[in-house]
Order: structure tokens, then C-alpha cells, then sequence
């Protein structure tokens, strides 16, 4: 060692021994071939995001492996439906009738607890696999046998904004991203001309979590859902006040010249081209959003299936229009739909939060589900979209096997209840999962909507332990840390 080096520390003295720094120069290039190779494979923390083109946020991405659907479409029941008065038949609850529960709590969520009640409305077996029914929805009972029922589902919370939250995004709080929004950043679409994904209200309002349903959270905010309806037209979409189509596209051309003579001396500004991108695909839904949302090109069949001829009932009407938007949106290859039932917490008027009259309000809310709903999942098979798109019936959390005290409703219940799925990668006719004999608490093959969302990214070709975004030092994905895919109900 040169006698110039002696002013040198100890460890500086290290690093100039030439034996140290060839063993060094060695391990340093493996580590840079083992890093190369991790990433390669994806399994290094950073390498989980998809490389997005910021003037192209859209483009169709491959999933992690092959996808067994390409669409999804959720249709989600806000104000948490009962279980025990749909799909979850329990003959003790109506042999227990009028009796206290046995060692129960002696207050729920919203007071006293009362008596044990039977369900609402009768059960009976339906198709080939002799599933028990409820009767208050006649037309989705039909299809029985397509639907893979998961009977034990719970959520984090027995509040409806909090739970709306968990099940949409996989947190309580707000702030994250919804599975639609974590669905196209990592997969973009395959139609270039409508949003990725899209949100439709009920005709009644939105949910009690509202916008967190659709939320981008801290996802970058071009996948977003874009809300609107049969009823109510994306909203914006054309210039306001006396500007002619011909003015319009004239300022439009002009303001991309610019930003693209801008871009051109700031390469690399993903802002600006992100901010191109979103004005181009304004631009186009001026044209596909108008035509999409004109459903004066549907036969009379078509609306008299769906229920959207109904003169009597404006509600299921336009509930029905929008499952029909929905079909329209999916056959167009919009990545995902979802379709609201139910809008926010009213004592039960105007969702599904039966407290006080459970009775007298599912018989209104049935009558604008059932027809509607059943239809849409009729067309979709008869048109063949039900091979690459993926059905998801859903809702926050059930309902209570006793009613409240000195009322004829439940309380709420996020301890067990039911929700299905059907189409591409499903196996139909399956029913999983187990509450206890009263309908009150998941006992077999429990699930957190941890493992729901697993199983809807799983059948997109989406791995949800690699799916994620680096956010205030955390490597966030849908279903946080937790989640399993619910294997027995896949084709």
C-alpha cells in the first residue's frame, strides 16, 4: 500500500486493499445480477408497479397471468342486505321465532336487542341443485344454479360509510384507492374511447361512502371511476353556453397544438402528457358517451325484460336502464361497471337498511332489484359475455337474526352474510362457506372481504400480494396485508 495512504483511516486503508476490493467488486456484481433477475421475476418490493406511459394511462397492460376475465361488473346493494330474508335459509331461526337469543348481546348497533324473527318471506328450493331461496326475489332465484354463493363473508365494520369503504377499497378510513381504480392502473383498457371504469348511481342517489366507492385515493387520479347514468349524463362532457361543435374543435385542435409544441421542449414532463391524454379522451367520449347513453336503440323486448317499460314504478324503470347502460358498457369492453341498488342511509326509504319496517320496505326494494338485475345477468349469458366477464353481487355487511327491540327490522351485522358471484371463472351452482344455525356469525370457511377482493383480482390475472403503489413509505395494496383467494368457488 503506497506510503501516501497513511493519513487514511483504518476502514479508508480497507477499501484501498486491492484483495478487499476485487472480493467486494465480485459481490457487488452479484448483487447487481441477483437484483436484475428479482425483477425480472417481479419479486422485488419496487418492481410491482405497472410501467405506465404517462400519455397513454389506458393502453391495455398484461396481468400477472392469464386472466380468466377481462371485465368485471359489480353490482352493489348499499344499506346492507339481509341474508336471512335472501339467500341464507336458516329453519331454526323460524323454529326459535319469538324467543330470546341465548346468551346475546342486550344491545347492538343501533339500541336494545329483542326477540328472535323468523324470515321475512317463505324459502323453497330452486333448480338442479336444490338450493333454498327466498321468495322475495323470484326472478334472481331463477338463476340459482349459475351462482357461486359465499355464505361467510365479514367485514370491519357495522357503520355503512366505513363498511361501503372496506368492501370498495379495503380500509375503513378514507383516502384509498377503490378496486375499479386498482384494477385499470394495473391493467388499463381494451377500449380507448369510454373510461376504463365507470360508476353508475342508483336513480334514487349515491351510497352513504359516495365518491370513496369510485376513488382513485392516492392512486395518480386518471383512474378514477367516471359516475354517471341513464338517468344522469356525464356531466361537462360538451362546452357550455352558445360555442358551435365547429368553435369547440377549433380551440380543442389549438390548445393541443400548443401543449404539444410545449412538450416538445420539455420532454418528460408526465404531467402535461397525462393531462393530453385525459383532454383526447374527452374529446372522443363527445362522440361514444352520447351513443352509449342512447337507449332509444333498444328493442321493446330488450326493455320489457329488463322491467324498463315499467309506467308504474319510475324507480325500477330507471333502475333497469341503467342495468341495460351497464350490458351496453360491458359489450364495449369497458374494463369495469359498477352498478348501484340503493343509495344513502334514509331509516330504509331509499336503500336497503331495514331497521324499523324491514318487511314493508324490501317489498319496494325487491320490486326495483329483482326483475332488473335478473335480466341483466339473462342478457349477458345470452349474448356470450358471460365468458370473459366476471358478475359480483354484493353488499357492506347483513343483517341480525333478531329484530330490534319494540321494532320489525334488523340491526346490522358485519359478523356473517352472503354475497355471490357468476360468469367468467366461476364454478356454478356452489354454495361455500357457513353461518351458525341462526344466521348470525361465520363458523366455516370464514372470509374477510380481504379474500373477496382476492378472488375478484385473482380471476382478472391479478396477483393482490403484487398489485401495489409505494405511498408515505408503505407498499399499499387493496387487501392491505391479509387476503386469500376463495379457491372452492373457481371453475
Amino acid at each position: 500500500m503506497s506510503p501516501q495512504a497513511d493519513h487514511l483511516s483504518l476502514r479508508g486503508r480497507h477499501l484501498l486493499d486491492r484483495r478487499q476490493f476485487l472480493s467486494r467488486n465480485a459481490t457487488a456484481i452479484g448483487s447487481i445480477a441477483l437484483t436484475s433477475l428479482l425483477g425480472r421475476d417481479g419479486l422485488l418490493a419496487n418492481s410491482n408497479a405497472p410501467i405506465i406511459d404517462s400519455s397513454q394511462p389506458f393502453a391495455p397492460r398484461d396481468p400477472h397471468f392469464p386472466a380468466r376475465a377481462k371485465n368485471v361488473l359489480v353490482i352493489f346493494c348499499a344499506g346492507a342486505v339481509s341474508q336471512l330474508e335472501t339467500w341464507d335459509y336458516k329453519p331454526e331461526l323460524i323454529r326459535q321465532d319469538g324467543k330470546p337469543l341465548k346468551g346475546g348481546p342486550p344491545v347492538t348497533f343501533q339500541g336494545p336487542a329483542g326477540n328472535l324473527a323468523r324470515p321475512q318471506y317463505e324459502f323453497r328450493r330452486r333448480g338442479e341443485t336444490g338450493k333454498w331461496v327466498s321468495e322475495m326475489i323470484p326472478h334472481l332465484a331463477e338463476l340459482t344454479d349459475d351462482l357461486a354463493f359465499i355464505h361467510s363473508l365479514t367485514s370491519q365494520s357495522n357503520t355503512h360509510g366505513p363498511a361501503e369503504n372496506f368492501l370498495s377499497t379495503g380500509f375503513v378510513q378514507d383516502g384509498f384507492p377503490s378496486l375499479g381504480a386498482w384494477t385499470t392502473y394495473a391493467l388499463g383498457s381494451d377500449n380507448q374511447d369510454l373510461p376504463a371504469f365507470v360508476s353508475i348511481p342508483d336513480p334514487r342517489g349515491v351510497p352513504q361512502a359516495s365518491v370513496n366507492n369510485w376513488g382513485p385515493g392516492f392512486l395518480p387520479a386518471e383512474f378514477q371511476g367516471t359516475p354517471f347514468s341513464a338517468k344522469e349524463p356525464l356531466r361537462h362532457l360538451a362546452p357550455a353556453g352558445a360555442v358551435s361543435k365547429a368553435q369547440d374543435r377549433a380551440a380543442r385542435s389549438l390548445l393541443q397544438r400548443m401543449n404539444e409544441r410545449h412538450l416538445e421542449k420539455n420532454p418528460g414532463d408526465n404531467q402535461l402528457a397525462a393531462r393530453i391524454a385525459s383532454y383526447e379522451l374527452a374529446a372522443r367520449m363527445q362522440l361514444s358517451v352520447p351513443e352509449i347513453t342512447d337507449l332509444s336503440t333498444e328493442p321493446d323486448h330488450i326493455l320489457k325484460l329488463y322491467g324498463a317499460d315499467n309506467e308504474s314504478n319510475a324507480v325500477k324503470a330507471g333502475y333497469a336502464r341503467n342495468c341495460i347502460l351497464a350490458r351496453r358498457l360491458i359489450e364495449r369492453g369497458v374494463r369495469i361497471v359498477q352498478l348501484f341498488n340503493g343509495a344513502y342511509a334514509s331509516g330504509g326509504k331509499l336503500n336497503w337498511d331495514g331497521h324499523q319496517k324491514l318487511k314493508e320496505q324490501y317489498d319496494v326494494h325487491a320490486e326495483i332489484l329483482d326483475q332488473p338485475t335478473a335480466a341483466l345477468v339473462r342478457d349477458l349469458k345470452q349474448r356470450g359475455l358471460l365468458e370473459d366477464t366476471l358478475v359480483v353481487w354484493c353488499t357492506e355487511f347483513g343483517r341480525m337474526p333478531m329484530f330490534q327491540k319494540g321494532a320489525q327490522g334488523r340491526d346490522h351485522n358485519p359478523d356473517g352474510f352472503t354475497c355471490w358471484l357468476t360468469g367468467a371463472g366461476i364454478k356454478p351452482g356452489v354454495s361455500h362457506g357457513v353461518t351458525d344455525e341462526l344466521g348470525r356469525k361465520a363458523i366455516e370457511n370464514v372470509h374477510p372481504l380481504y379474500d373477496f377482493n382476492a378472488t375478484i383480482l385473482h380471476l382478472l390475472g391479478i396477483d393482490h400480494e403484487r398489485l401495489t403503489y409505494f405511498h408515505n413509505g408503505i407498499e399499499r395494496r387493496l387487501t392491505n396485508v391479509e387476503g386469500h383467494v376463495i379457491r372452492e368457488v373457481l371453475a
